[in-house]
C-alpha cells in the first residue's frame, strides 16, 4: 500500500513544477493561476489573481473558469495557455496537475507550484483573504 507522501512524490516526478519566485514573474505577465485547496483555506489568503477551484471539484469544473466560461470549446481554450496550480504545500496541485494531464492537458502547460502558499508566504509575496 501507498502513502500520501509517496502518492504526491510519485505525481510530482510527472509534472513540471516551478517555484514561486517564477510564479510571481509569470503572475506579472498575466498567469491564470488556479488555487485548489478548499474554500476555507483559500479565504483565509490567496493569491490575487488566483481563481479557487478545490482538487475535489477540479476536473469538473476546469471548464468553468473565468477566463473560458460560456464558451463550447472551454477546454480547448483553457488548455492553449500556461495553467498554474497551486495548493498549501505543493502536493495537492501536483496531483491536480497528473490529473489534469490524464484528461489531455499538455505537459507543458500545467505546472505545479512547489512548496505552495507557505513557500508564498515565506517569500513574502502579498496575499488577500476573504473575497
Amino acid at each position: 500500500m501507498i502513502n500520501s507522501q509517496d502518492l504526491c512524490a510519485q505525481a510530482r516526478a510527472n509534472v513540471k513544477e516551478i517555484d514561486v519566485h517564477t510564479l510571481q514573474q509569470k503572475i506579472a505577465e498575466g498567469a491564470r493561476v488556479i488555487d485548489v485547496r478548499e474554500p476555507a483555506e483559500y479565504a483565509v489568503g490567496h493569491i490575487r489573481q488566483a481563481v479557487n477551484m478545490p482538487r475535489g471539484v477540479l476536473e469538473m469544473q476546469i471548464n468553468q473558469h473565468p477566463a473560458v466560461a460560456g464558451y463550447d470549446d472551454a477546454l480547448q481554450r483553457i488548455a492553449a495557455e500556461p495553467l498554474y496550480l497551486i495548493c498549501r504545500s505543493g502536493g495537492r496541485s501536483a496531483l491536480a496537475a497528473e490529473s489534469l494531464l490524464r484528461m489531455g492537458f499538455d505537459a507543458d502547460k500545467v505546472i505545479s507550484v512547489a512548496g505552495g502558499m507557505n513557500a508564498w508566504e515565506e517569500a513574502k509575496y502579498p496575499q488577500v483573504a476573504g473575497e
